[in-house]
């Protein structure tokens, strides 16, 4: 183990600003780290082991069990114990899962005495994210591992970091993330999602395709500092969403606050379903996370690329 009487690392959470369920018909996502996320703290053990928070029910006790066990095994099960400090809603489209898996990956590569480079990071977070999701499309854990805005497309073998091609913009990039009721299950929206697609394929083949396109310009407008036509395409997309079934009142209620409050663009982020986040893109975004919070909505501000204030 490394010689550090305690380890720390983290893992960061993410938002996709466009192409969100798309990406994982191998489209590409223009997806960004956010400044939450999961914090894992490591210290000494006879045994490789995982300390689990008391909330958590049985079977996500489970779950994280089984997903850490993988991780940790790919490393050679270093004698660390391992606790976690989510500062990340959990649970809804912010990529929570991803976030922990990364930051496990980090400290368990550390406590094994090797280099938690971003493709190392995401080499191991990629077993706990199969273990969480059975067959991800890669871009939670890879935006996470390299904590860049991202282009991303989904490859055979998702694991692989690198399939993103890195997006730089000349000005701050940021953002509001809103939360809007509490989410359908991912695997149950996905699922519904996946059925209408293989009954309607030529449909929703087009909707998908645009998606990606609007992935794509929005990281064209990103390279160009024209953050108006990035809130455009969000807004587009956001149409696109709800034509697929995956937007809701709650998620379309908090959307066009954000957009009231000056969003450039808003949609949600993640799965959607009956609820879930909202990010919208601000050019100064600190006004409307007060009068949000005043409101009584759970939000938060982060900027995802672009200059950062000295």
């Amino acid at each position: 183990m490394a010689t550090q009487s305690s380890l720390s690392t983290f893992g960061a959470g993410k938002v996709i600003l466009l192409g969100e369920h798309s990406v994982v018909y191998g489209h590409p996502a223009l997806a960004g780290p956010l400044s939450q996320g999961v914090k894992a703290r490591g210290v000494p053990s006879k045994k490789c082991q995982l300390s689990l928070p008391s909330t958590l029910s049985r079977g996500q006790r489970a779950l994280l069990t089984l997903a850490f066990a993988r991780a940790a095994k790919l490393v050679g099960e270093p004698p660390v114990k391992v606790s976690l400090d989510p500062e990340l809603p959990l649970s809804v489209g912010l990529g929570s899962s991803a976030a922990l898996s990364v930051a496990c990956a980090r400290l368990l590569l550390l406590a094994a005495g090797k280099e938690a480079t971003p493709r190392e990071a995401a080499r191991v977070a990629w077993e706990m994210e199969q273990e969480f999701h059975g067959t991800p499309s890669g871009v939670d854990h890879t935006t996470s591992a390299e904590e860049r805005l991202l282009l991303y497309r989904r490859t055979p073998n998702a694991a692989a970091v690198g399939r993103g091609r890195t997006v730089e913009s000349p000005r701050p990039l940021k953002v509001v993330v809103a939360l809007a009721g509490e989410r359908s299950p991912t695997k149950k929206t996905v699922a519904a999602l996946r059925e209408r697609q293989a009954r309607w394929p030529e449909r929703y083949r087009r909707l998908f395709t645009e998606m990606g396109r609007l992935a794509s310009e929005g990281a064209k407008a990103v390279e160009a500092g024209d953050l108006e036509a990035l809130g455009d395409a969000m807004n587009v997309n956001q149409g696109l969403l709800a034509a697929l079934g995956l937007s809701s009142p709650p998620l379309e209620e908090m959307v066009y606050r954000l957009r009231g409050l000056g969003a450039l663009g808003a949609k949600l982020t993640g799965a959607g379903g009956d609820g879930g986040a909202v990010v919208g893109l601000f050019l100064e975004p600190e006004a409307a996370v007060v009068q949000l919070t005043r409101l009584g909505v759970r939000c938060f501000s982060s900027q995802l690329a672009g200059p950062r204030a000295p």
